[in-house]
């Protein structure tokens, strides 16, 4: 068994016998003993299951990642990382357990350039070897249950064998993400043999099985995590990214180590937030968003009024503006983060701000010397996606995850034998020497995760995070600013129409139900649209209210809420 964190163990040690549990599930359900919210119906039973049996929302949340990597291949899994916030009751204290991937050692600053000096073309850049980071997801998921679990990485990841090998219903999700990826995957014969038998996508109802899949994680169970970082696994994650071109060794994965983050803090009127720190820059980029609403007034204009989406549009621009040209992996640049918020600065970049116009173009603000990056590289590239999963437990501790693989499928390479994709994350990295986000040995890229937890008078509120790549900010920023600022329920706060908007000189994404006048006035004040609305993102949310929790999932995916209340 893991080593135990008496802090987290003592509660369930407590417990004289393990009490029946009656479960509700649904978008949007209420529990007193434990809740979990994922996108996935499997992967939120599995969660449910490790609650109902006496496990803590850590082992839950590493449970229902691993299942995650079964039922949502392409969005995450083995090959990948994340961010880990959990808020452990006993100490009343935050951590952040950052499985961010790392670069190979022998990473270049011009790895993604061509002979002409030009970056590679994404779509190539992604495929390629180099583009493929160190992992970190199984020693995150390690390092969690070492200091925060109840229960061994062979436990929980039995669920998932299971799901792997007897197979997963496949989900409109799943079968949407085939459809439109199929291209890269059918390049590659492992992949689509998984996904495509017979030359044809699996469709909605299909069971997937990976049987491969199920074999790794048997000896994932049987051996831990070493199996990957010093034994047979990574020798084959190893080969294969070589055989892409990259100049990864096994000596990187036995050098990987995670670290265990303090979190970036701030406020929205009474409530204090909790968020993950570079170099995830979603943290930060999400509480300027929200300090530059609060300076502005935000709340003076209706939730669902054409001023509000403008003014949520131009803040959003705003913070990204910085976000783009100062941020890097704080190992490598130094980040005064206390400037980003300081309330005379955030005045400054406010005043910028016309109630009845489009200023263009925004340029980042000057933060005490650090140097800008001067432009960005604008690709045109598919959606990056991510998964997310929130969890509580009946002692009152909390998990909100997110981790990702970074495109769809990732490299859209498939370990021969071995069933998980290879990440391509290291395309986060700014592809031009240089930069604060510039490729270099160890170092890691930028990610826009931004999981999330929400205190009130000392007590903790909300948990909440999304996928969905940059989108991932203005999806949580803005489920923040309907719950904080207007004080919505917690269903309209999730399903409200939003907005995309990083660059003021690119067409903004909006999403279905967006009222047509909105529209035609943000286009008035010089917005632009895309032609068609796109979702942003898929907020997962838990509010803790006393004893009692509420769960949502977001209706724009296949997600559910499963909630715990014990019988006796």
């Amino acid at each position: 068994m893991s080593t135990v964190c008496l802090a987290l163990a003592s509660a369930t040690a407590a417990a004289e016998a393990k009490p029946t549990m009656v479960t509700s599930i649904g978008p949007i359900v209420g529990g007193e003993d434990g809740m979990v919210v994922s996108s996935n119906n499997d992967a939120a039973r599995v969660g449910a299951a490790v609650l109902a049996d006496g496990g803590n929302a850590v082992d839950a949340a590493v449970a229902m990642q691993f299942a995650l990597g079964v039922a949502e291949p392409g969005y995450s899994g083995i090959g990948g990382g994340g961010f880990m916030m959990i808020y452990d009751a006993d100490t009343k204290s935050v951590t952040v357990i950052d499985s961010r991937e790392r670069a190979p050692a022998k990473a270049k600053a011009g790895m993604f350039l061509q002979p002409d000096g030009k970056p590679v073309p994404f779509e190539l850049r992604r495929t390629l070897g180099v583009a493929v980071g160190v992992p970190g997801a199984l020693a995150g998921l390690q390092a969690a249950l070492d200091e925060f679990g109840t229960r061994s990485l062979a436990a929980l990841i039995e669920p998932s064998i299971a799901l792997a090998e007897h197979g997963v219903v496949v989900t409109k999700l799943l079968a949407d993400s085939l459809a439109e990826h199929g291209a890269i995957l059918t390049e590659n014969p492992i992949a689509s043999a998984v996904f495509f038998p017979d030359g044809e996508p699996l469709q909605i109802g299909d069971l997937l099985v990976q049987p491969d899949l199920a074999e790794t994680m048997r000896t994932l169970a049987d051996d831990g995590i070493d199996a990957f970082y010093r034994g047979e696994i990574g020798e084959a994650f190893v080969a294969e990214v070589k055989a892409a071109g990259g100049k990864m060794t096994l000596a990187d994965l036995k050098n990987y180590e995670v670290t265990f983050d303090e979190p970036l803090t701030g406020r929205y009127g009474d409530y204090e937030l909790f968020t993950a720190a570079p170099p995830s820059s979603g943290g930060i980029t999400v509480l300027q968003f929200l300090d530059l609403l609060e300076t502005v007034g935000v709340g003076k204009h209706a939730v669902g009024s054409s001023a509000r989406y403008h003014l949520v549009m131009k803040a959003m621009q705003l913070a990204f503006a910085d976000r783009n040209a100062y941020l890097g992996d704080p190992e490598f640049v130094p980040l005064d983060l206390g400037a980003w918020l300081d309330p005379k600065y955030i005045a400054k970049r406010a005043a910028l701000i016309e109630l009845d116009g489009n200023t263009c173009p925004l340029p980042p603000g000057d933060l005490g010397g650090m140097a800008a990056a001067a432009d960005l590289v604008d690709d045109v590239r598919a959606d990056p996606q991510t998964t997310h999963v929130n969890v509580a437990d009946r002692w009152g501790n909390l998990v909100s995850f997110t981790t990702s693989i970074e495109q769809h499928y990732g490299t859209g390479r498939m370990l021969p034998g071995y069933g998980f994709f290879l990440n391509n994350q290291l395309t986060d990295f700014d592809p031009r020497p240089g930069r604060p986000n510039s490729p270099a040995p160890d170092k890691r890229p930028l990610s826009s995760m931004s999981p999330t937890l929400v205190f009130r008078d000392g007590a903790p509120v909300y948990a909440l995070g999304s996928p969905g790549g940059p989108r991932i900010i203005a999806a949580v920023a803005q489920v923040l600013l309907n719950l904080l600022e207007y004080g919505l329920e917690l269903e309209p706060a999730v399903a409200l129409p939003r907005v995309f908007s990083d660059l003021c000189d690119r067409k903004a994404r909006w999403e279905p139900g967006l009222p047509a006048a909105v529209r035609t006035k943000l286009k008035q004040w010089g917005h632009g649209l895309r032609d068609d609305p796109e979702d942003v993102g898929d907020v997962g949310v838990i509010r803790r209210e006393g004893g009692t929790f509420v769960g949502v999932a977001d209706p724009r995916r296949d997600g559910v809420a499963v909630g715990l209340t014990r019988t006796e």
